[in-house]
């Protein structure tokens, strides 16, 4: 199959919407799904869907397992992430954004203002002391 044979423009007024497709390209392609409230404008809900698509199969047993639920945007979202170590970070992003007409208060902090280790990171060495090498 070509993809002239399925891939066929409507022609519209301007402001105006198609509603269905050719009738020769409906029976062309098998079940397909436009989702007019998800623009193909936007790659990061796009990949965020994607994703969903890919485990909404095992959602319902996940659930049951009380498996971490899944969202349609992260924390991190499709947003400007800035990362610092340097305690004046958020003086100088106040500023940035003021000098771009933005508000302090559109900036969001997601972490804590200090890196600390996770739980999970073991802080004693696993290796003993030696000779030459004392804990």
């Amino acid at each position: 199959m070509k993809a002239s044979e399925f891939i066929k423009e409507n022609k519209t007024v301007f402001g105006g919407s198609i509603e269905k497709i050719q009738a020769d390209v409906v029976s062309a392609l098998p079940a397909t799904y436009t989702i007019p409230k998800l623009q193909n404008n936007d790659p990061y809900h796009q990949y965020r869907f994607g994703v969903a698509i890919a485990s909404a199969k095992g959602r319902k047993q996940r659930e049951k397992d009380g498996v971490a639920k899944y969202y349609a945007a992260s924390p991190w979202g499709e947003n400007e992430v800035i990362v610092s170590f340097d305690p004046h970070i958020a003086e100088w992003l106040d500023d940035a954004l003021e000098e771009i007409g933005l508000k302090p208060s559109d900036k969001k902090l997601i972490t804590t203002m200090k890196s600390e280790e996770t739980s999970t990171v073991d802080k004693n060495s696993p290796i003993q002391g030696f000779k030459g090498y004392e804990r």
